[in-house]
C-alpha cells in the first residue's frame, strides 16, 4: 500500500513525524509532500497567483511552498504521477479539529482534496489541553492510537466522495477510553473575538484570538466525546448540498 503523508503545520512539525511512524506501522511504501511552513487555518485555498516551489529531499519526500491543497494537488498531478497514493494521511495536527473547525481546516482540507481525487483519505489531529501552549503539545494519545484507528478502516468500504476526520483527546484527559464513532458538532459562533494592537508607527491591526469555549453539550457529537476521552471517528462528505431543503426551494421557484 501506498500511502502519502500531508498536513497543514508544515513540513518541519512534530506531528508530521508521529504520522510518519503512525504510517510505517502500515506500510513501507510512504510519501511526504507537504506544505514548506505552517499553513493553519487556510482550508480549502489554492495558490493561483505565484509559482509553486517545490524542495525535494529525497526521493519520496518533498516540501511544497503552498498551502496543503497544493501539496496534494502537486503530488497526486506530478510528483507521484507515476504511482498515486492507496492512502493520504493529513496531520498529525496539533490541536483538535472538531465542529466548525472542519470549515477552516487546512488538515481536513488536505484531506478533502485526495478524496475529490477518489482517494481514501483521513485527517489526524491531536487535541491538547489549557496547560500546553506553543510547541508544548503531547502527541502520546495519537502516536498510540493512530495504526490502530486507522487499519479498521483500511478493509471498510467507503462511500464515493467521503473522508473520515480523526481527533485523539488531550493528554490531560487521562488515558484514552476507545473509540467512538459520531457525526460532527457546532459550537456558538458568538466565540469569535479579535484582539485589537497598535504597530510602531502608530496603526491598528488585529489578531484573530477567539473567545472561551462553553463545555460541550452531551449532545453526542465530537465535541463532547473527545472530552471524555475517547478517539472521535466522524465521516464527512464533499457534497454540501442541503437535499432536504430542494423540494422546498423549487416549490418557491415553481413558475418562475
Amino acid at each position: 500500500m501506498r500511502i502519502l503523508l500531508t498536513n497543514d503545520d508544515g513540513y518541519h512539525a512534530p506531528g508530521l513525524a508521529v504520522l510518519e511512524r503512525i504510517a510505517a506501522e502500515l506500510s513501507d511504501d510512504v510519501w511526504i509532500v507537504a506544505p514548506a511552513e505552517e499553513q493553519s487555518g487556510t482550508g480549502r485555498s489554492l495558490t493561483l497567483t505565484r509559482p509553486l516551489r517545490v524542495r525535494r529531499f529525497d526521493a519520496r519526500r518533498f516540501a511544497v511552498a503552498g498551502t496543503p491543497t497544493d501539496a496534494v494537488m502537486i503530488a497526486l498531478a506530478e510528483l507521484m504521477k507515476d504511482g498515486a497514493p492507496d492512502l493520504i494521511l493529513s496531520g498529525v495536527n496539533r490541536g483538535g479539529n472538531l465542529a466548525e473547525d472542519c470549515m477552516y481546516s487546512g488538515t481536513v482540507s488536505a484531506a478533502m482534496e485526495g478524496a475529490l481525487a477518489g482517494i481514501r483519505s483521513v485527517a489526524l489531529s491531536q487535541r491538547y489541553g489549557a496547560i500546553e501552549p506553543g510547541d508544548d503539545v503531547s502527541f502520546d494519545h495519537a502516536a498510540q492510537w493512530g495504526a490502530r484507528v486507522l487499519r479498521p478502516l483500511l478493509d471498510h468500504d467507503w462511500a464515493p466522495r467521503t473522508m473520515v476526520n480523526i481527533n485523539f483527546p488531550a493528554p490531560d484527559s487521562g488515558e484514552v477510553k476507545g473509540v467512538r464513532v459520531v457525526p460532527q458538532g457546532l459550537r456558538d459562533y458568538g466565540r469569535v473575538r479579535f484582539d485589537p494592537r497598535t504597530d510602531p508607527r502608530g496603526y491598528p491591526y488585529y489578531w484573530l484570538a477567539l473567545g472561551s469555549i462553553a463545555a460541550p453539550q452531551a449532545d453526542g457529537t465530537d465535541l463532547p466525546t473527545v472530552a471524555d476521552g475517547y478517539v472521535t471517528v466522524t465521516p464527512l462528505q464533499l457534497d454540501l448540498t442541503h437535499h432536504r431543503s430542494l423540494a422546498g426551494l423549487a416549490d418557491v421557484y415553481r413558475g418562475r
